[in-house]
């Protein structure tokens, strides 16, 4: 069982993508966007096994949110999801941070495995 941080500023995806985690005994904690999930890391200590995390969203987007997290936390697995293709370029120059980018929509069985996936890898060490 992990805890994981899901910032996703859409609150359907952020219910579905909770439950699916769910399934599989992860403790899930929300935020509606990169600030507050930021602030949510802070307060409490990096205590997450995996950031979820959209890439476009309000105030601060899922790659700020990650540049930001990553030297703070650097135990944090940090996964991103999207559906625009230009949103994934963006995120091609972050590999050494990031786990992988997760492409909407996808199924209950595609972010529970890839979930599953990025667990089970560990966090991204700068070389």
């Amino acid at each position: 069982m992990a805890r994981i941080l899901i910032a996703e500023d859409e609150e359907a995806v952020r219910a579905f993508v909770r439950r699916a985690l769910e399934i599989d005994g992860h403790v899930v904690k929300e935020a509606r966007d990169g600030a507050e999930a930021l602030e949510i890391l802070e307060i409490e200590k990096g205590a997450f096994d995996l950031l979820l995390t959209d890439i476009r969203m309000p105030l601060m987007d899922g790659i700020a949110l990650a540049l930001a997290a990553a030297p703070q936390f650097p135990d944090l697995v940090i996964l991103l999801m999207t559906g625009y293709a230009d949103q994934r370029e963006r995120a091609h120059g972050l590999d050494a941070l990031i786990h992988d980018v997760v492409t909407k929509p996808f199924s209950l069985a595609d972010i529970r495995a890839k979930a599953a996936e990025a667990l089970a890898a560990g966090p991204k060490r700068p070389a």
